[in-house]
């Protein structure tokens, strides 16, 4: 299944919610339609954002918007190839 959100601004909250409440699986996918918020701040902010998401069982794929720091800008960014079984 595919969802779809966007502008949440740095707050994990509603998506932390929708996760408990639908149980998405790693199948699953969840689409961020801009302004995430993932590096607007560029500090432990945006890490711990980060690592919030990561926790979570859905691929994320954020598509930036203009809360988002661009990537080639962050020096510490990487990229990260998660593999289907």
């Amino acid at each position: 299944m595919i969802y779809y959100t966007g502008d949440i601004h740095g707050s994990t909250t509603e998506i932390v919610t929708f996760c408990n409440h639908f149980t998405p699986t790693q199948e699953d996918t969840l689409v961020i339609l801009g302004d995430v918020g993932a590096n607007y701040f560029t500090n432990e902010r945006d890490t711990l954002f980060k690592a919030t998401l990561a926790k979570l069982a859905p691929t994320i794929l954020c598509i930036h918007g203009n809360h988002e720091m661009r990537p080639w800008h962050i020096p510490t960014y990487k990229t990260k190839i998660r593999r289907r079984l």
